[in-house]
C-alpha cells in the first residue's frame, strides 16, 4: 500500500490534524487508515499512503495524507502519540530526510580536504549524513549524526545549503540536506555499525571519488563557496 493514492472516507477527527478512516484503492477495499494533515479534510476526499505502521499487536495500518503533503517519520510517530494504547512495532515511511556536511579541514599549508565516507549498504563514496529525530533541527541533525558516524567535532559553515532530492528504489522519496562544515582534526573514528571505511581527498579531486550527479552538484557548490573559510 505505500505510496499507492486512494480515496478516503472519513469517520472522525481523534484529535487535531489526526483522523481515522478507511482508504481505497484498486483492488483493495476498506483499508483501516489513521489520517494525518495539516488543514482539515472533508468526509472524502483523495490521498497518499504516506505510511504502513505495524502495531505491537500486529495489526497493521495505513498512515494517508492528502495529496502533496509530506510529512517525515519523527512527525508521524508524535501525531500518533496522542492514541491510546496504541504501540507501534516498525514503521515504514515513503518520505525520508536525512541530514548531513561536507567536511573540510584545512592544513596548515592551506590545502582543503574533504572527508569521504562508505557506509554499509553503500557501494560508493559520500558525504557524512543521518536521518532527522524529533526535535532536532537540520544543522542539529547533520552535527550530531557527523559525531556519531566519525567521532569528529564540526562548526557548520554559514549561509550554504543545498538540498537533493531521489528515489533511489522508484518509491521511497529521500530528501538530503548538505552543509558544509570546518573541522580542526582528521583523527576520524568511524562508526563500526554504520561507516566500513573513510578517506580525506583534496577538495579539488573529489570529483574524481563521488559518483552521484546530486553529490557531485554539491561538491561543486561547495568549492565556490570556499572563500568562507578565508
Amino acid at each position: 500500500m505505500l505510496a499507492k493514492r486512494v480515496r478516503v472516507n472519513v469517520y472522525g477527527e481523534i484529535t487535531n490534524g489526526l483522523y481515522s478512516g478507511y482508504s481505497n484503492a484498486e483492488g483493495v477495499n476498506n483499508v483501516s487508515s489513521y489520517i494525518i494533515c495539516r488543514k482539515s479534510v472533508n468526509d472524502f476526499f483523495r490521498g497518499v499512503v504516506i505510511a504502513v505502521v505495524t502495531l505491537k499487536n500486529k495489526e497493521v495500518k495505513c498512515i494517508v495524507a492528502p495529496e502533496g503533503e509530506v510529512f517525515y517519520e519523527p512527525e508521524i510517530r508524535e501525531r500518533l502519540k496522542s492514541l491510546r494504547n496504541v504501540e507501534i512495532q516498525s514503521m515504514n515511511c515513503l518520505y525520508e530526510k536525512s541530514c548531513g556536511a561536507i567536511i573540510i579541514h584545512k592544513s596548515a599549508e592551506n590545502n582543503y580536504k574533504v572527508l569521504l565516507v562508505k557506509n554499509h549498504n553503500g557501494r560508493y563514496w559520500s558525504f557524512p549524513k543521518g536521518h532527522v529525530e524529533k526535535g532536532e533541527t537540520e544543522e542539529e541533525t547533520a552535527i550530531r549524526e557527523i559525531k556519531e558516524e566519525t567521532g569528529l567535532d564540526v562548526e557548520i559553515i554559514k549561509n550554504f545549503r543545498e538540498v537533493s532530492d531521489y528515489c533511489p528504489f522508484g518509491r521511497i522519496k529521500k530528501r538530503v540536506v548538505f552543509f558544509m562544515a570546518q573541522t580542526f582534526s582528521t583523527n576520524v573514528k568511524v562508526q563500526k555499525e554504520e561507516i566500513d571505511s573513510f578517506i580525506w581527498v583534496d577538495l579539488y579531486d573529489v570529483h574524481n571519488k563521488c559518483t552521484y550527479d546530486n553529490d557531485l552538484r554539491v561538491i561543486k557548490k561547495a568549492r565556490e563557496n570556499i572563500d568562507k573559510l578565508k
